[in-house]
């Protein structure tokens, strides 16, 4: 992913990551993702998404994405797991403007401005930013979601560190009074259970029968205590199971987001709406990657 002198990032690299030159095509594969799921859930305040390759979980972030109302939505906050670099708080992009292969996406720089007086932020590096698919693989989806308002939307992408249960919740505070506002939508990426030799995580329970459906089962347990929006609980999962949820991070900010705004007597509810494996594990030499969709309403 070239950096251009305008300070734009340009959505390229990897083989498995959408290429400019692709953009017809693209668009014409998630048009049909998104034309075969119903939009039961909308307007969504906030989505949780899966950032594989588009091969693997295209299909599966599509019933995340159909929920989005591209007629309210003014700021689209994009909350990524590090991947690469070690990072105990969360950071901002350092450029202005992300490109896609769809057309190019504005960064907020006010919203920026805001976050980082905080004091609680850092910057990423022009190559964490490109390094980093967490919030890559959003872009293009988000672009095609907001594409009959593509010029009166703005994005704001943050890189979410290793953070301890209290930052989790500290982080949670200050993004509550953006999750508040009806024209802003939350987009929280993460994969779920990685499974297998190469991920050093082979929890298999027996009972569930063949290994796959021990990690859907595992998963699925996870998906349950999200819905209940109990962030001390789903922390306390991870501890017992150890799952291995890459965006358990930005996953733990939204669930403190949510538990600041029921305090102060707001009344939401998330639901999941697709859950998909990579790959079937049958043996201990096979692997795979979980995939779920869910958003958040406010009532």
């Amino acid at each position: 992913m070239p950096l251009w002198r305008d300070k734009c990032q340009d959505v390229q690299s990897a083989s498995w990551r959408p290429r400019r030159a692709d953009g017809p095509q693209l668009n014409a594969q998630l048009e049909g993702w998104l034309s075969q799921v119903q939009s039961t859930k909308r307007p969504a305040r906030a989505i949780i998404a899966p950032h594989a390759g588009y091969t693997y979980c295209g299909s599966c972030a599509a019933h995340a994405y159909k929920q989005v109302d591209p007629s309210i939505t003014r700021r689209i906050f994009i909350l990524g797991p590090s991947h690469h670099v070690p990072l105990s708080r969360c950071a901002l992009s350092s450029v202005d403007i992300y490109r896609t292969p769809l057309y190019d996406l504005r960064i907020d720089q006010k919203i920026y401005g805001e976050l980082w007086k905080t004091g609680m932020f850092e910057r990423m590096s022009l190559q964490t930013d490109e390094d980093e698919h967490s919030i890559e693989m959003h872009l293009p989806y988000t672009a095609k979601a907001m594409e009959s308002h593509k010029d009166e939307f703005t994005i704001i992408p943050v890189l979410v560190g290793a953070l301890s249960e209290s930052k989790e919740q500290e982080f949670g505070k200050l993004f509550s009074k953006y999750l508040a506002d009806p024209s802003n939508l939350f987009v929280v990426s993460s994969d779920f259970c990685h499974w297998g030799q190469r991920f050093r995580y082979s929890y298999y329970d027996e009972s569930q029968g063949e290994i796959y459906r021990s990690i859907e089962h595992l998963d699925k347990m996870g998906m349950s205590i999200i819905e209940q929006l109990d962030p001390v609980s789903f922390s306390n999962y991870l501890k017992k199971y150890h799952n291995t949820i890459c965006g358990r991070h930005p996953i733990g900010v939204l669930l403190n987001a949510i538990t600041e705004l029921q305090k102060n007597g707001m009344n939401m509810s998330f639901s999941f709406l697709n859950y998909a494996q990579s790959s079937q594990c049958r043996n201990w030499q096979d692997s795979s990657v979980s995939y779920a969709a869910g958003a958040l309403t406010v009532h």
